[in-house]
């Protein structure tokens, strides 16, 4: 499986961005999808995760602000983020989780700053 997120970039406070993490090759069902972010000298934390029932959870940080969505038959998860804050910056990871196998993106820099 091949995990790749896009839509990362510079956005100013209190703008908007959407990400894009696309799961490829052998995609098996049940699956669930995990953003995650890491920013510079922490560790990385989870934002919001979708399963295949449509469950959804978030990080009480991004509650309100984030929305977790997917394309189930497109194996997309989105993560459309509003009222950003520079303490949103990060690199923000992706990760496809089958039982117990993961499969993790590269990751995309987000970064918000006037």
């Amino acid at each position: 499986v091949q995990v790749v997120e896009s839509g990362g970039g510079l956005v100013q406070p209190t703008g908007s961005l959407r990400l894009s993490c696309v799961a490829s090759g052998t995609v098996l069902s049940p699956y669930t999808m995990t953003w995650y972010r890491q920013a510079p000298g922490k560790q990385r934390e989870l934002v919001a995760s979708t399963t295949s029932g449509g469950l959804t959870t978030y990080a009480d940080s991004v509650k309100g602000r984030f929305t977790i969505s997917r394309d189930y038959a497109e194996n997309t998860v989105y993560l459309q983020m509003s009222s950003l804050k520079p303490d949103d910056t990060a690199v923000y990871y992706c990760k496809y989780a089958h039982r117990t196998t993961d499969y993790w993106g590269q990751g995309t820099q987000v970064t918000v700053s006037s």
